[in-house]
């Protein structure tokens, strides 16, 4: 029976655990911090949680156009982060529980403590030590007493995640500048939050404690919001980050983060301050690959210390895979479990395909939420895919005028000539919902008549998609 150990419980370990168990592998996941790893437990999970939270205050907060009053002199509902973050850990810890309950139900040894390489058929297990240095507790299997537990494996996943990243002028104390694994412990909104950082992480949390009713000044070093998305989108939501009275300043790049009592200065390279009460640090992440023994056992890393795999998950140390945010593929909990499903595919002789970036859908759960899939504007404005694109506003839908909703669009990329799908951009609310049949459409080939052939229920959002495809039949020659 082949031999299985995945250092690391976030997504890539645990769905890779799960495919090999299934094909017959005797499996152990050594885990740290709790099945699920960050996805589940600091970032993905808890985050979303909060912009529920936040998506529900910022729907009541403009519920008079739709007819609502709100009983009381405010006309405004306020948010008890208390509770609310209470909700977002309990909800986090359940969802591990359930993890960690499929996993030894189908068979799969899990053991807390803490995993390193020697040599790229052995993994080490340190088992956790509390405060007073005794071997913690935990559901999961351990080490007995303090001693290590070696085991022999016939392959080894690498899935250990990543941090958020600090600096050195800008270092967290978890009280009033905090990471995005430390917002969870607030119990009360802070009066005026500063977000450094307007990637996807500070633009989430930049909208959802904007929706809470907090002022919120985002700082960014680019020139605009979302850098790296598609520049319309990014347009559209920095619009309406602007008219909900959240301050946006531009080129204006971080030197350093200072606390003063209740206070927190921000200083900007070129002299400007912000003062506010609390202050975000969402400065990207670094990988957890330090101290591993990774190069030692012929693994190569990257200069910026993400390990080097190729698209079905192989690092340079043969029996050696890795998944997840370890290797800066693409930080979606999404790759990380399709890589670790991947490598055990590879590794275990079953049907693989490699990885396909192209086929990916992604979502950044703002307000409106932003969701892409397959090829980008950037790319075809730059020659790399000849596509021709159509962009179709909501705010001519039936269904958005009857919610509300006047932000946002529908942009889809076609091959000209066949008409097949190679891309597409969603902007509004539910977007992560709406880009699924896109994401079906790109992966499979279809082409923009196929797509709106497909009925849609009147009214609905999801109307938007498929006139948008039937706007592009136009470009078939």
């Amino acid at each position: 029976m082949n031999r299985v150990v995945v250092v690391g419980g976030g997504p890539g370990g645990y769905e890779a655990a799960l495919v090999a168990v299934q094909l017959g592998a005797d499996v152990t996941v050594v885990d740290t911090d709790g099945l699920g790893g960050s996805a589940v437990l600091t970032d993905c999970v808890p985050s979303k949680t909060l912009i529920a939270t936040a998506e529900l205050m910022a729907e009541m907060s403009e519920a008079r156009e739709l007819g609502i009053r709100l009983a009381g002199t405010t006309d405004r509902p306020f948010a008890d982060l208390h509770r609310v973050n209470a909700r977002v850990k309990d909800l986090a810890l359940a969802q591990s529980a359930d993890i960690e309950h499929r996993l030894t139900r189908e068979g799969v040894r899990v053991l807390r403590g803490r995993g390193r390489l020697d040599g790229p058929q052995r993994v080490v297990v340190e088992p956790l030590q509390d405060a007073a240095g005794e071997a913690a507790d935990g559901a999961a299997d351990r080490p007995a007493g303090s001693a290590e537990e070696t085991l022999d494996a016939d392959a080894i996943l690498v899935a250990t995640g990543a941090a958020p990243r600090t600096l050195a002028t800008a270092q967290p104390d978890g009280e009033r500048i905090l990471t995005w694994e430390q917002v969870y412990d607030l119990d009360e909104v802070p009066e005026h939050l500063v977000v450094v950082g307007s990637g996807v992480t500070g633009a989430e949390f930049a909208s959802a404690y904007n929706a809470l009713g907090v002022d919120v000044t985002l700082v960014s070093s680019r020139d605009r919001v979302l850098p790296g998305e598609d520049a319309d989108a990014a347009e559209v939501l920095e619009e309406v980050f602007k008219r909900r009275g959240m301050t946006v300043l531009g080129k204006s790049r971080m030197k350093s983060v200072v606390r003063d009592g209740d206070a927190v200065t921000v200083t900007l390279t070129d002299g400007r301050t912000v003062t506010g009460s609390h202050c975000l640090l969402a400065l990207g992440s670094v990988p957890n690959t330090v101290g591993l023994g990774l190069e030692e056992a012929g693994v190569e890393l990257s200069e910026a210390g993400f390990v080097s795999v190729d698209r079905v998950s192989r690092t340079s140390a043969r029996g050696v895979y890795a998944a997840g945010d370890c290797t800066g593929v693409l930080m979606l909990a999404s790759v990380a479990a399709m890589q670790g499903r991947i490598a055990m595919w590879h590794f275990l002789g079953d049907a693989v395909a490699p990885l396909d970036l192209r086929t990916v859908s992604s979502n950044v759960f703002t307000a409106p939420e932003i969701a892409t899939v397959g090829w980008t504007q950037n790319q075809v404005d730059a020659g790399e895919v000849d596509a021709e694109c159509f962009t179709l506003p909501l705010s001519g839908n039936a269904r958005a005028k009857m919610q509300g909703v006047r932000d946002g669009f529908v942009k889809l990329f076609a091959r000209p000539g066949t008409g097949i799908l190679v891309g597409g951009v969603v902007v509004g609310p539910r977007a992560s919902e709406l880009i699924h049949p896109v994401s079906v459409a790109v992966s499979q080939s279809l082409t923009a008549d196929q797509f709106a052939h497909a009925f849609t229920v009147y009214p609905s959002m999801s109307g938007s998609v498929a006139e948008a495809a039937r706007r592009l039949h136009r470009f078939k020659t």
